[in-house]
């Protein structure tokens, strides 16, 4: 009987063996994670509460960003003494609604990454440890209306190549000088 059993095993293995890799991996690098989906599943608050634990850094990549109380969480870990960078897609430059204006005058260095046709990134990095990232847009639509999904992944090298990659766009974004008129 074990080796029908064992058989049904190696059966499903052959068949999926992502699955069995993933649970292998998070069985022997145990990596802490949560996931929120929108409208309305509290992935702003998620953000808010990450960033309000900041102790040291916060890189941030984003597309679209309008969101009065993530801008505020990261003005908050600003004033806190924390090191705050932003990293956001040219389109922020004229929209009047962007948070880049808000940070930008608020003394939270600014860049915008011009180099692509659209940096469509939505990644924030906390403390060199934590990862927030998925199709949420900082705004207000990707929590109130949008069909959206947010991960916050706590895995120190996870957050290292995230960082690897921030630094990289930083190199050929251009410093933020506030907003185009």
């Amino acid at each position: 009987m074990k080796w029908i059993a064992a058989l049904f095993v190696a059966l499903i293995m052959l068949a999926c063996p992502f699955v069995f890799l993933t649970a292998s991996y998070a069985q022997d690098k145990p990596t802490a994670w949560e996931v929120y989906f929108s409208p309305k599943g509290g992935c702003t608050e998620a953000i808010i509460r990450e960033l309000d634990k900041a102790k040291s850094t916060i890189l941030v990549q984003a597309y679209s960003f309008t969101s009065s109380p993530i801008a505020k969480a990261l003005l908050n870990a600003h004033k806190r003494g924390g090191k705050v960078e932003v990293i956001l897609d040219k389109s922020q430059r004229t929209d009047k609604y962007s948070s880049a204006t808000f940070l930008f005058n608020a003394g939270v260095p600014v860049k915008i990454d011009a180099k692509h046709t659209i940096a469509h990134n939505k990644v924030m990095i906390i403390d060199g440890e934590t990862v927030i990232t998925g199709s949420f847009n900082f705004t207000k639509a990707a929590e109130e209306s949008n069909a959206e999904n947010l991960l916050v992944i706590r895995d120190k090298k996870l957050a290292g190549l995230y960082v690897k990659n921030w630094q990289e766009h930083a190199q050929h974004s251009e410093v933020y000088a506030g907003r185009d008129r």
